[in-house]
């Protein structure tokens, strides 16, 4: 059974499947943030998606961070070492992109257990 949640006009954000979810196009709400606050509003809004779809960050098995200039890389990690516990953090890649859109500085997709 697949169970598709949280959609938009051109995708679903949390997709079930298989005793997985899969997470996509996860932003921070407030573009006017530095990279700290952007990252720290994207990981809460994944906690948030993770626990709708019946998981939590602790069952975090990938996650890809698109960042839209890597020389920001360190505030985004070190908003990720606050997040995460070391004993959870999963298989982990950072890409950098050229364009996110008006203000975005890093976007993220996950896949977890449930």
């Amino acid at each position: 059974m697949i169970e598709r949640i949280e959609r938009t006009p051109i995708m679903h954000r949390v997709v079930k499947s298989g005793g997985l979810v899969f997470i996509g196009g996860t932003v921070a709400d407030d573009m006017s943030l530095d990279m700290a606050g952007q990252a720290a509003g994207a990981f809460d809004k994944l906690e948030k998606q993770l626990v709708a779809a019946g998981s939590d960050k602790t069952k975090l098995l990938s996650v890809t961070i698109f960042v839209s200039d890597l020389s920001l890389k360190r505030p985004m990690n070190d908003a990720w070492k606050e997040w995460l516990l070391p004993e959870y953090m999963p298989a982990r890649a950072t890409i950098g992109v050229g364009d996110l859109g008006d203000g975005c500085l890093l976007e993220l997709t996950a896949t977890a257990a449930i």
